[in-house]
């Protein structure tokens, strides 16, 4: 048999050919691009956001007044140690008895001592105490704090009541066991007696002077019982109205504010009760100073022992929605009469008739960023142009765009981009404007804002 000859094939490798991979090439680019969109977020300087929230700002001025009120120091009609029956700011009538006056210090024993610093309370007192308390607990807010402070000075004059009584007889119980011949002195007349003298009980409007402002030497002497006097000597104080006034030194320019605004009535804060009250106020001219005089007709008990008094005078309390000043910013806008302003045919959208260069006039929408009283729309100055030509609805009257005014606002950017909101501002502070709510065109409680409007502009993309 023929040898079988072995056949091979030759089998030759080809370069393979490389083809162009397209979705490969968008995912590269896809990618790339947001690797660079996401850097130039991370890196661009982003508005700061605030909430427009409801709130306040109060204008006040902090002064130091002077008391003066109609008062009296009574003195002793003999010398010796005196004991007082009535406690301190407290109110008398005519004929009560104020002080005795012995010759020897009285003996008030341990028993005696005890039972005068801790008076029994009747039945009716407690009652009443319990009372004040679960009013006062089911009434509290929290914004009134000061409502602790009247609650307090309730308490207190409940208590001197209910404890005078109990000192006067202790007193004379240890008068008439004492064996000595005591003067008991009685009040001349209804008022409030103090136990503090500092030599300005004679002060009156008419009367005061600058150097009565001056507290450098100023002294205060405090009487207490078993305090030995000398006859002809200040035994105690007597406030015989309710009428008070508080005089605050003015610089002359304020003072002069105050004359040409004619202010007659303002609403004062007491710094040491934070009790609010308003009082009758003028301004006064004495010696080439200036003073304002406030005039008050009650609540002067709590402050019988004081001579100065530093109080507030609240001159504006706005209320409203509070926004930061860096927010504000001014625009100017085009302004036409706006009896130009149309609805577009079927839709409710607002506009103007434009009439074109052969004389056709057709709707174009506009957006309405506010309305005066003088009837004049404020229009935005990206959607018309100077020497625009608008007719007049149902006339043929024209208007041509032209006359630009300012308007102050801030962006709002609750859809996301930044959207030109009017504000009407009442009042400010020094980082703080109070703008007027309800406005059509102005701001609503709990919108967002951008908290630097400078640095945005209308139709700005902004992140929140």
């Amino acid at each position: 048999m023929a040898k079988k000859k072995n056949k091979s094939v030759n089998i030759k490798r080809y370069k393979a050919k490389k083809e162009f991979n397209i979705g490969m090439f968008l995912f590269a680019v896809v990618f790339i691009y947001l690797i660079v969109t996401i850097t130039a977020y991370l890196l661009e300087d982003k508005p700061s956001i605030y909430e427009v929230r409801e709130g306040s700002i109060v204008k006040d001025n902090t002064y130091t007044g002077l008391i003066i009120r109609q008062e009296t120091t009574v003195n002793a009609e003999s010398g010796g140690y005196i004991n007082y029956y009535q406690n301190g700011n407290s109110k008398v009538k005519y004929g009560a008895p104020v002080y005795a006056i012995s010759k020897n210090a009285l003996n008030f024993d341990d028993s005696s001592t005890e039972s005068s610093s801790t008076a029994d309370l009747s039945p009716d007192v407690q009652s009443g105490l319990v009372t004040q308390l679960q009013t006062f607990n089911e009434n509290y807010d929290n914004s009134n704090f000061s409502s602790i402070y009247t609650l307090k000075n309730e308490l207190q004059n409940t208590l001197q009541n209910a404890y005078r009584t109990t000192k006067t007889a202790q007193l004379a119980s240890v008068i008439e066991s004492s064996g000595q011949t005591v003067t008991t002195a009685s009040a001349g007349q209804d008022g409030i007696v103090s136990y503090t003298i500092d030599g300005l009980e004679s002060l009156t409007v008419d009367n005061f002077t600058a150097d009565n402002f001056n507290k450098t030497n100023y002294k205060v002497t405090e009487l207490t019982d078993q305090m030995k006097i000398s006859s002809g000597s200040p035994a105690y104080r007597l406030i015989t109205s309710e009428n008070w006034y508080v005089v605050i030194p003015l610089k002359e320019d304020t003072a002069k504010e105050f004359q040409k605004s004619d202010l007659q009535n303002v609403q004062v804060r007491i710094d040491k009760d934070s009790e609010k009250m308003w009082s009758a106020f003028s301004v006064l001219e004495r010696d080439g100073n200036f003073y304002g005089v406030l005039t008050f007709d009650n609540s002067m008990i709590r402050y019988a022992s004081e001579r100065f008094l530093n109080i507030e005078l609240i001159l504006e309390d706005e209320c409203g929605l509070k926004i930061p000043k860096s927010a504000v910013v001014e625009e100017q806008f085009f302004v036409i009469p706006h009896d130009y302003i149309t609805n577009g045919g079927n839709s409710s959208l607002e506009g103007v008739m434009v009439l074109d260069s052969k004389g056709t006039a057709s709707f174009q929408a506009v957006d309405i960023y506010d309305t005066s009283d003088d009837g004049e729309v404020y229009l935005s100055r990206d959607q018309l142009k100077s020497g625009t030509v608008i007719v007049k609805p149902d006339s043929s009257d024209t208007y041509t765009i032209d006359t630009q005014k300012p308007l102050k606002g801030v962006y709002n950017i609750n859809k996301g981009y930044a959207i030109f909101k009017k504000v009407s501002i009442l009042c400010e502070s020094d980082e703080y404007y109070i703008v007027q709510e309800g406005d059509s065109y102005g701001l609503s409680n709990y919108d967002h804002i951008v908290q630097n409007g400078a640095g945005v502009s209308s139709d700005d993309v902004v992140f929140q």
